[in-house]
């Protein structure tokens, strides 16, 4: 009897086994913590905050109060109110403040990476698997009083950069990724013509040709006192792509910190040679990247597409003065590659998160609002503000939004060209869009991403030496700094690899199962034996 419980104890072990392998890879499953009601109660009122983020564009807030006020005479028992930052790190910030008040907002524009944080508290951010197919008030509902969104026509690489630890926790609003906004006019006049793709090496180049100066000091292609060839506004997005270009260690899924690699020390060490001869420089250090593109003191600017009403000679946002304007022609290219056949670029902008309450039908209120943002006609006027393109297939589609990307250029404030043409770029390369891992601590490893090519930037500008010695005293640093150190760390060469492929998984569970198999058989010949 000892042997059979012990044969059985073995099956299922091989069980659970066989469970942990065909589910997700490296990250831990979170638990639904929210039951959508049978039916809103229209009868009571509800009062919801929604905090969002505008860029001081005047133009965004009338469609946030244009959209509220559509909204509410859908709802006329629910008041929305909104609350404006320009900053999401502000909206994080006051985020996690409240959290332990109970005062969250009910509706926040913000970023997975922040949600994760979020999540840390006690069942704060609601969980939306149950919202999104609810069949009366899910995506595409049939008691939602508004033209709805189904769940199978958001885009789904989109939809899936909102999935944490196995579930949906945000919806996405806007996309965008990274554009290089470039100069065309002082590239030619420095002898290169723009290749198919834009590669880091021939930014490099060019960057260099562009410090030449002239025998009184000034600069040789503008005659200007001032050029910074080229102009990184995320130092945070920038190492995160070279290093996915080159299949470098980032993290893992389940939150293993990969970035300290070679690959890493290589990239700045390219950073430092080229800050030395003042071929490169960042926003944190010396400003605004469209500010130099407009005044001709930079050739090559990359800055997210939403940024694109700020980039060239006619750009409806600028923040420098009239008269210093240079005129030039703008191209707008993809971020440069290391292999120019297989682009890859971020994929980033905000979503939409969802605060738990003490009332379901607050919350049920609440998703409802945050649906209506995914409708046609928010989505299609939102993304004409800026360089975002709309998160749902059916906006993407619609006549409203194909008739705005075929007016590009015809004049220089909705259908300003580069702002379209910075959202055709996304268009064109969503296939070739990518995100980070999202856990509890990525938020900080980003921070820790871009620091890494601050810190290496101003040390050169000081005058000091960059040499191995630095780069393991900055490492320490860094880790010390974003508490990196709390995190388990790849070894040299270790990338994170995502969840398993099916096929690995089927093969996993063919296995398991002859195991199960033989076990039995073993269990019943020895029972058989027994018997006999």
């Amino acid at each position: 009897m000892k042997r059979t419980r012990k044969t059985l104890a073995a099956i299922l072990l091989v069980l659970v086994c066989l469970s942990s392998l065909s589910g997700c890879h490296g990250r831990k499953e979170e638990t639904a913590a929210f039951t959508v009601p049978e039916a809103f109660d229209t009868s009571k009122d509800y009062e919801i905050t929604f905090w969002a983020k505008n860029d001081t564009n005047k133009t965004q807030t009338d469609i946030y109060k244009q959209t509220i006020e559509d909204f509410q005479k859908l709802y006329p028992n629910i008041t929305v109110n909104l609350r404006l930052y320009t900053d999401y790190g502000d909206i994080y910030n006051d985020v996690i403040t409240n959290i332990s008040t109970n005062t969250t907002p009910n509706v926040c524009i913000t970023y997975p990476d922040h949600i994760a944080t979020y999540m840390t508290g006690d069942n704060v951010v609601v969980p939306l698997d149950d919202l999104l197919t609810d069949e009366n008030y899910g995506l595409g509902g049939s008691q939602v009083a508004f033209d709805s969104p189904e769940k199978s026509q958001i885009v789904p690489q989109f939809l899936e950069e909102c999935k944490i630890g196995g579930h949906y926790y945000a919806l996405p609003f806007m996309r965008s990724t990274e554009a290089c906004y470039i100069n065309k006019t002082y590239v030619e006049a420095l002898g290169y013509t723009l290749p198919k793709t834009l590669t880091w090496d021939f930014i490099w180049e060019v960057s260099e040709a562009a410090t030449e100066k002239n025998p009184d000091g000034t600069y040789k292609l503008n005659d200007q006192e001032v050029m910074i060839p080229f102009i990184y506004k995320s130092t945070d997005n920038m190492m995160i792509q070279m290093l996915r270009q080159q299949g470098a260690g980032y993290s893992t899924d389940a939150g293993q910190v990969g970035i300290f690699n070679d690959t890493t020390r290589d990239i700045l060490y390219t950073v430092a040679d080229h800050t030395k001869t003042g071929a490169f420089s960042t926003f944190k250090i010396s400003g605004y990247p469209a500010n130099f593109l407009n005044a001709g003191q930079c050739v090559f600017a990359i800055d997210s597409t939403a940024g694109s009403t700020w980039m060239g000679s006619d750009a409806p946002l600028v923040d420098i003065a009239e008269e210093n304007i240079t005129r030039f022609e703008t191209a707008v290219m993809p971020i440069p590659q290391y292999d120019p056949e297989n682009p890859q670029m971020i994929s980033q902008g905000p979503s939409l998160c969802i605060f738990n309450k003490e009332d379901p039908q607050e919350v049920l209120a609440s998703w409802l609002f945050a649906q209506f943002l995914l409708t046609n006609d928010v989505q299609t006027a939102y993304s004409e503000t800026e360089g975002y393109v709309p998160v749902t297939q059916t906006a993407q589609e619609s006549s409203q939004y194909q008739d705005y990307l075929s007016r590009e250029g015809e004049d220089n404030n909705t259908y300003y060209s580069v702002k379209i043409q910075a959202a055709k770029l996304l268009l064109e390369h969503e296939g070739d869009t990518f995100v980070t891992p999202v856990f509890n601590g990525s938020a900080s490893l980003r921070d820790a991403a871009g620091q890494l090519i601050e810190e290496v930037t101003k040390s050169v500008r000081r005058g000091e030496t960059v040499d191995n010695a630095y780069m393991e005293n900055l490492y320490s640093d860094i880790t010390s700094l974003y508490h990196l150190d709390e995190y388990g760390a790849l070894s040299q060469g270790e990338q994170d690899l995502g969840p398993l492929p099916l096929t690995a998984r089927v093969l996993l569970g063919a296995l398991g199962g002859v195991w199960i198999l033989i076990l039995l058989w073993l269990g019943w010949s020895k029972l058989k034996k027994r018997s006999s």
